[in-house]
Parts: structure tokens; sequence; C-alpha cells
């Protein structure tokens, strides 16, 4: 995947951290929301609801400089359909309570709800999905844009195996060699075997001293903080 080319040579460095000013978002409008998706099995580029970017790339190189401590969950009612756009009826932005803004709770604790015992949803599945968010940036970018990821279950959760972890099984290996994930270089690669789009990780290459320097500032970015905050209805302007 590659960053978008806005001129032959690309960016100042001294235009990549200023930031926009006062009269161009307020022309512009609302601040931009980059996030990648892996939606049909596929690296998607979406910078304000739109497409910008498809990669046919099967793995991509990022460093993840911030994550949410804590999976999510969203409950949605009937079936999904693919390409239906609609808000889930439940969501907890930490795994553990309804968030303030449910009107209509589906239990007091999610531990405990209905739609978190397995065969609430169909097969043997929860009705009530996790989701885990990180904000990354493109390992040949440090300073560049930093992008919202949100993971599905079947990315977070499990043991995989060896350099093909799912998220937190990658993340205690990390831990477990004394490294901070915003330190190494992580490359996330789909599982073929997996019939749903499903991620798996492993690092590649430590950061150099100064570069961990740099995704460690990168974490206090709004950017970086805005991609860990929840949004139950995410709608992007994809054809169906």
């Amino acid at each position: 995947m590659s960053e978008i080319t806005l001129f032959k040579n690309g960016l100042p460095s001294y235009l990549k951290n200023i930031g926009l000013d006062e009269d161009t978002r307020a022309v512009a409008g609302a601040s931009s929301n980059k996030r990648i998706s892996i939606r049909g099995g596929a690296f998607r580029m979406i910078v304000d609801g739109e497409e910008i970017v498809v990669s046919e790339d099967r793995h991509i190189p990022v460093v993840i400089v911030r994550m949410a401590h804590k999976p999510s969950r969203t409950y949605y009612e009937g079936a999904y359909k693919e390409g239906e756009k609609v808000a889930p009826a439940c969501w907890s932005t930490d795994g553990e309570k309804p968030d303030t803004g449910v009107e209509s709770p589906q239990s007091s604790n999610c531990m405990t709800c209905p739609q978190n015992i397995k065969g609430s949803g169909s097969g043997d599945s929860r009705a009530c999905r996790f989701s885990q968010r990180l904000a990354v940036v493109l390992a040949n970018d440090l300073e560049g844009d930093i992008y919202q990821l949100v993971l599905p279950a079947t990315s977070i959760f499990g043991k995989g195996e060896k350099n093909r972890w799912p998220f937190l099984a990658y993340v205690k290996f990390l831990a477990g060699h004394g490294v901070p994930i915003g330190a190494a270089v992580t490359e996330m690669r789909f599982d073929p075997k997996a019939a749903v789009p499903t991620l798996t990780f492993r690092p590649l290459e430590p950061l150099q001293e100064e570069q961990y320097e740099v995704i460690r500032s990168r974490g206090d970015d709004p950017a970086a903080v805005a991609a860990l905050k929840m949004t139950v209805a995410q709608v992007d302007k994809v054809p169906a």
C-alpha cells in the first residue's frame, strides 16, 4: 500500500507535522478520518469515508503507535447483510458494561449478557462481537499519516503459531521478550486458511532508538487518540 501522492517529490518534512490551519479546517469541514479496512480480504485505505486505495498485497508492514487496552463489543439485531449499514443495538467501549449512550442495553454486565453466550449468534458464535482498535503508521513513513485499524475477534483471540499470531498472542509474545509493541515493525498478513478476513501478526525488525522516540511521541498525537475512540456507525461511501 502506498501513501497518496500529492506532489511529485513528496511533502517537505515541516508540512508533515504542522497540521491544518484554522482557515483550511473551516472551509474543508470536518477533520480528516483515515483508517485501514480489511473488508473483503484486502487492505483498503479509507479517508473521510472514501475508499482511496485497495492494495493487492496480502501483507503490510506497520508500526503500532497506540492501542486500546481492552477489546470493545457491539451487538447488532438481526442477520448481517453485505453492504447494509446499520447502527448496533448495544455496545461497550471497555467490553465490561454497555456505554451510557445505549438506549436499550441487553444487560447491565457484558459477561452475564445473553448475547455473550455461545450459540446466541450464528452457529456456535456469540451474537455480541469483539473488536480491538489500533492506531498505526506505515513502516516506511513513521512521521506520516496515522490510521485507525479495527480488528475483528478472529484477528484478536487464539493461540496461533510461530510468526502467525493473533493480536493478543502477538502482544504477549513481544512482552515476554521485553519489547514494547511500538518498538517493532509489525507485519500484518491475511490468513489464507481463514474463511473470513483474518489477520495474523509477526515482528519484522526492531526500530532504531531515534525511530522509537518518534513513535512514542506520536502516541499522543490527536489522530492516534481519536483512532481508539469507538464509533458505533462507520459509514463508508463505498458501493455495496
